[in-house]
């Protein structure tokens, strides 16, 4: 008998959670998982090791992002890619093409506003018995957390970058 899918989120201050979430793309993938990853946040300009090594092992990844919103100098626009991006992963999780959707940083457009809550929970609870969805990022809403199968609150101990060490490529991206 099949195991039914799994909704699982990685949230909290800490680092690892999109880390933890690549970990389980490589799990998947080595099961001959159709695995996708789509990034709600991070934009084209981000060079992150995950992305070249989905490339080298054919896994769909959609960048849709424009950065950080601190750094953004159009919100109206930064909210309509986070609109945009939750379309296109709503289209990817209903479609049961895929054993495993990871929506990276997709916490935040809730948080933000720009999509509301209960038209996550509907696709996320709603999806084929063979789609795992995986969604990382900070403030994961209760409405999420109540139906998600795991939740993982990463929590800051200690961080290189409160020391004003910068991010490191191999280590953060």
């Amino acid at each position: 008998m099949a195991q039914p899918s799994r909704f699982l989120i990685n949230t909290g201050t800490g680092k690892g959670k999109t880390s933890a979430a690549m970990g389980v793309l490589g799990r998947s993938w080595a099961r001959g998982w159709s695995t996708c990853v789509v990034q709600f946040v991070k934009s084209e300009k981000w060079k992150v090791g995950e992305r070249k090594l989905a490339n080298h092992l054919e896994i769909d990844w959609f960048t849709l992002g424009d950065g950080f919103t601190w750094e953004s100098t159009d919100l109206d626009e930064t909210a309509a890619k986070g609109r945009h991006a939750w379309d296109v992963a709503a289209e990817r999780i209903a479609g049961g093409t895929y054993d495993l959707v990871i929506l990276d940083e997709a916490t935040y457009i809730v948080k933000y506003g720009w999509v509301p809550v209960a038209d996550i929970v509907t696709v996320i609870a709603n999806r084929p018995e063979r789609t795992n969805v995986i969604m990382t990022g900070r403030y994961a809403a209760p409405e999420l957390i109540e139906i998600a199968d795991t939740v993982t609150d990463m929590t800051k101990v200690k961080h290189a970058m409160d020391q004003g060490i910068g991010a490191r490529k191999g280590i953060e991206y």
